[in-house]
């Protein structure tokens, strides 16, 4: 039997899944010390039931993921929203640095994958399945590259590289906020912060602090609406480029541009406040929506090699974001946010780094740099060099 549910009620669905996970996390401090994201915690649990569900040939799921896409735009856009030149001056340096942070973590997913792959045996791009296709690249790569991988006769390719993909989005969740946090308390840095001021000007740029206005939520949900409808001329406009992009850049890129006009010209106010609750809402919900999808029965039909190889690609991650990602990026409590996305990043999915440093940031304080910097990398440049990469590897392995 199969349950249908249309693009209304797989949004309240995804509600009811977040508020969920909001209860259990508030209920089981380890959730709550280590900041896993709630939608995480509900999603996963969900995703577990429709496996019982499955498995039992009792019940399946299909949900119409429209909204999906308009809650990942939204939140994006807020984020756009944030990339004051004022703030950011010092961003260009720091987003190229962190672009070859990525570029050096998706040749060694690679190499990661390769290797093990000799070790057991196996066709290498079936470890390349393992590798940056399905880490960084997460299921879209996945659907991308697999398919060649299986007519190159590595069978079965896209079975792995699918629910290597799944595997990632959970594990690059579930270590973030830990690794985070660690690197915070370990270094004391909140009080290191160097950019505290520019931060506090940031938390004090709506006139009530703490007071969310009616008439400041309006205009706030008027700009973001604006910005996203005049992201899909910016994205038609790069897409003529031959490149492709994710549909939210340009919704992203038209948010900064409103945003640093009304810094220069104080014609009018972009309220920073309310903003951020429309994308803290949208990113839960988005995220909710992603998660009680997952089809986590893919991850039984690995094999033991293919299980190896993903815990190696986890642990790879996890050393990398703390030892390189942080030390790298300043050390600082804005590395420290960056090396926790990085992992969801580094694993799957930019939203899932979004949640990663929006679960850490709640807990201690926003990080303007890091939320602008890792989905810059992570939506405009990161995918292009993947694939150049990728293709490398599998012409020389293939």
């Amino acid at each position: 039997m199969t349950l249908t549910l249309d693009m209304i009620q797989s949004m309240a669905l995804a509600v009811v899944i977040l508020l969920c996970g909001q209860a259990i996390r508030k209920r089981i401090s380890f959730l709550e010390r280590f900041c896993i994201p709630a939608p995480v915690i509900g999603g996963i649990l969900f995703a577990l039931f429709t496996l019982g569900m499955k498995q039992a040939g009792i019940l399946e799921f299909q949900f119409d993921t429209t909204l999906q896409k308009v809650f990942m735009t939204a939140f994006f856009t807020t984020v756009g929203f944030t990339a004051s030149f004022k703030l950011l001056k010092r961003g260009g340096k720091q987003v190229a640095v962190f672009l070859l942070l990525a570029v050096t973590l998706v040749c060694m997913q690679n190499v990661i994958g390769v290797v093990f792959a000799k070790i057991f045996g196996i066709n290498p791009l079936i470890g390349l399945s393992t590798g940056s296709v399905p880490m960084t690249g997460g299921h879209g790569t996945s659907g991308a590259y697999a398919p060649v991988f299986e007519n190159a006769g590595a069978s079965g390719a896209s079975a792995v590289a699918m629910a290597s993909a799944t595997f990632g989005l959970i594990a690059g969740s579930l270590i973030g906020g830990p690794l985070g946090k660690k690197l915070i308390d370990k270094h004391n840095l909140l009080e290191q912060h160097e950019d505290a001021e520019l931060i506090s000007e940031l938390q004090d740029d709506s006139e009530d602090v703490g007071l969310v206005s009616s008439s400041r939520f309006l205009m706030a949900t008027c700009q973001i609406i604006v910005a996203m409808g005049l992201g899909t001329i910016i994205s038609a406009i790069l897409t003529k480029t031959g490149m492709t992009f994710p549909a939210y850049i340009g919704a992203m890129f038209a948010a900064a541009i409103i945003r640093n006009i009304s810094d220069m010209s104080n014609s009018f106010k972009v309220n920073s406040l309310e903003i951020d609750v429309i994308g803290e809402t949208s990113l839960s919900i988005f995220l909710a929506m992603a998660l009680m999808s997952l089809k986590l029965w893919q991850l039984a039909e690995l094999a033991g090699p293919m299980l190896v190889m993903l815990v190696g690609q986890m642990l790879l991650m996890a050393m990398f974001a703390y030892y390189v990602t942080f030390n790298v990026m300043g050390r600082d409590y804005e590395a420290a946010v960056m090396a926790c996305g990085h992992c969801g990043f580094g694993m799957g999915a930019t939203p899932n780094a979004m949640a990663n440093m929006s679960a850490l940031t709640q807990k201690y304080k926003v990080a303007p740099a890091a939320f602008f910097i890792l989905p810059l990398v992570g939506s405009l440049f990161i995918d292009f060099f993947n694939a150049a990469i990728i293709t490398g590897f599998m012409n020389f392995f293939g």
